[in-house]
């Protein structure tokens, strides 16, 4: 884990060792200024003149501002590697997940994913920053007042040496007793992200169904399950704050009786005035830098769940990858599918599409037409390879899609989606998605030609209108239409158009269609459709049930021959034109 999460420092490097190497300027000096105040307190006790005075407070002062100087560097250079790592973690993360396969985006919740972008990385930058400087800082004080005090006070020293294992045992207990409470309740971070998400994604609905008082019980159930898991932690980490005052007062009162002690029975021989005054110092530091290490502890102990969690989006490689010689070039618009079977999973119990065979000439347009959860958008994603088949072959201008250089292969098709993504920006910045290089007469082109110009003239702003966030400011047809001349602009070989004008009238539907005949006729169309009208011009028509191609022809050969096909017209037409059956 530590060096998958390692790789993201990159340009960072430098702050990173810079960070610990002024730590131990500043610890090294911080550690040597008592040694020469006790010196100090000595000579005055002896009766030093001002001179000398002058020169032991000038040596301090000169320490103190240096040590003042490594501390400002030190925090500067931790909090660039730190930040600098989170950024790269974050950019890292977002890579990954835009390589993923739609098989392996299904392994996450989205919820889970931005926790992971968020929340995780933001504890693992703030154990970096405690490693790289407060975990080193701690140590090394510790090790440097250590052998500082065993030169002040000699055998009194060796009371730190019994205290640490007594410490160490009890940070041990609490990490064993805290990693799985903080692996629970990440993963309930997750749901209770799931649950904001899912209720402001559905804010409309919940409205119209009077629905907040239950929502917002939901969302407590999983806040409550949060709270709890996090109290049982910090109750089990609380232990540590008092474990750990308790081992500093006990050293304190140690330190104090023995050491008082000794001056008077010894009367300054075995150990004088300013040997005990740097001894006392010492002590501070030392059970000071215990403090900051248990600060440390209780960092890294949350840290630790969240690298293993990000490590693991890092670590998921995408299920789809280009061959070793991929094609660069798709010849035409052809489509054929070969013996082709496909499930989402291999632990899934039925396949989700079975034995398909079609053959889709270049430049034909074909209908789909089938009920609910007969796979007909599962048939169209593995045409662009959003998915790999499981059995049989898919083929685009007659190469297997997956010889295709990936790139290539979605830039020559275009799918159009019923629940199609407007991204916040002007209309012009969203339909240059198709085509970026798209001049402004393109753009209002492919507009007219998917009968979205009729809205756009009408806004003030026409073509830099501003979009919403998912297009929450268009209505449900606008931004299928926009959706439309979007892909209109990329001039695909493939054009898939997945019940893509569901929101607009039949008038429109009409004219898009004879519009893309128009503008695009060497592309293949393929349109998914829920109304017999939107595909009975098609070239063919494929009509699918239960993940299976049940038929296939024209509009008049499937009204007087299938029965699925007939009743779905019939139902939409309640006339039923006997004439045509």
């Amino acid at each position: 884990m530590i060096r998958e999460l390692a790789k993201s420092i990159r340009e960072y490097k430098r702050a990173s060792i810079a960070t610990p190497v002024y730590e131990v300027f500043e610890v090294m000096l911080e550690c040597t200024i008592p040694f020469i105040i006790s010196i100090l307190i000595n000579e005055v006790k002896g009766g030093c003149d001002m001179e000398r005075l002058i020169r032991y407070g000038a040596v301090l002062v000169v320490m103190a501002l240096f040590s003042l100087l490594f501390g400002i560097l030190a925090g500067f250079n931790c909090a660039t590697a730190s930040c600098g790592l989170a950024k790269n973690l974050r950019q890292d993360i977002f890579h990954s997940v835009q390589t993923y396969s739609f098989e392996n985006i299904d392994r996450f919740l989205t919820s889970s994913l931005v926790t992971r972008i968020t929340t995780d990385v933001t504890n693992v930058q703030t154990a970096y920053m405690m490693l790289i400087r407060t975990a080193l800082r701690a140590p090394l004080t510790l090790i440097f007042a250590f052998t500082m005090a065993f030169v002040m006070g000699g055998r009194m020293a060796f009371v730190f040496v019994v205290v640490l294992p007594l410490l160490a045992a009890g940070l041990a207990f609490v990490i064993y007793k805290t990693m799985p409470l903080f692996r629970k309740v990440f993963k309930k971070y997750d749901n209770l992200n799931s649950s904001i998400q899912e209720n402001v994604k559905a804010m409309r609905v919940v409205k119209s169904f009077v629905r907040e008082d239950y929502e917002e019980k939901k969302f407590n159930t999983a806040a409550e399950d949060v709270r709890v898991d996090f109290t049982r932690a910090e109750r089990i980490l609380a232990w540590n704050g008092p474990m750990m005052q308790f081992c500093i007062y006990a050293v304190m009162v140690f330190v104090l009786s023995f050491g008082s002690y000794t001056i008077i029975m010894s009367q300054g021989l075995d150990l004088d005035v300013g040997q005990f005054s740097a001894l006392l110092t010492y002590s501070f530091m030392m059970l000071n830098s215990l403090m900051m290490f248990s600060m440390v502890f209780v960092t890294v102990t949350m840290a630790a769940e969240s690298g293993k969690r990000i490590v693991e989006v890092l670590r998921e490689k995408t299920t789809l990858g280009n061959p070793v010689h991929p094609v660069y070039k798709v010849p035409d618009g052809s489509v054929t599918f070969e013996n082709v079977s496909f499930k989402y999973s291999l632990k899934a119990e039925r396949m989700a599409l079975e034995n398909i065979n079609l053959q889709i000439r270049s430049g034909e347009t074909i209908g789909i037409i089938g009920g609910t959860g007969s796979s007909k958008s599962t048939l169209i994603q593995l045409i662009s390879r959003l998915y790999d088949v499981t059995e049989g072959i898919v083929k685009v201008g007659g190469i297997d899609v997956r010889d295709y250089d990936l790139d290539t292969l979605r830039s020559q098709v275009a799918v159009v989606l019923q629940k199609n993504v407007l991204f916040s920006g002007t209309i012009r910045e969203n339909l240059q998605w198709g085509n970026k290089e798209a001049t402004d007469e393109e753009i209002r082109e492919a507009c007219r030609l998917a009968c979205a110009d009729e809205f756009i003239e009408q806004f003030p702003d026409r073509y830099d209108t501003y979009i919403e966030q998912g297009g929450t400011n268009v209505s449900g047809g606008q931004k299928q239409r926009l959706c439309i001349a979007r892909a209109l602009l990329k001039k695909p070989k493939i054009l898939i158009m997945d019940d893509s004008t569901s929101a607009v009238d039949t008038r429109t539907d009409a004219k898009i269609r004879g519009a893309m005949q128009e503008y695009i006729p060497e592309t293949t169309k393929i349109i998914i459709a829920q109304r017999t009208a939107s595909v009975e011009n098609a070239d063919r028509i494929i009509v699918m049930d239960g993940g299976r191609i049940q038929a296939a022809g024209t509009h008049k050969e499937l009204l007087a021959h299938n029965e699925i096909y007939r009743e779905i017209y019939i139902s939409q037409n309640k006339a039923g034109d006997t004439d045509e059956e």
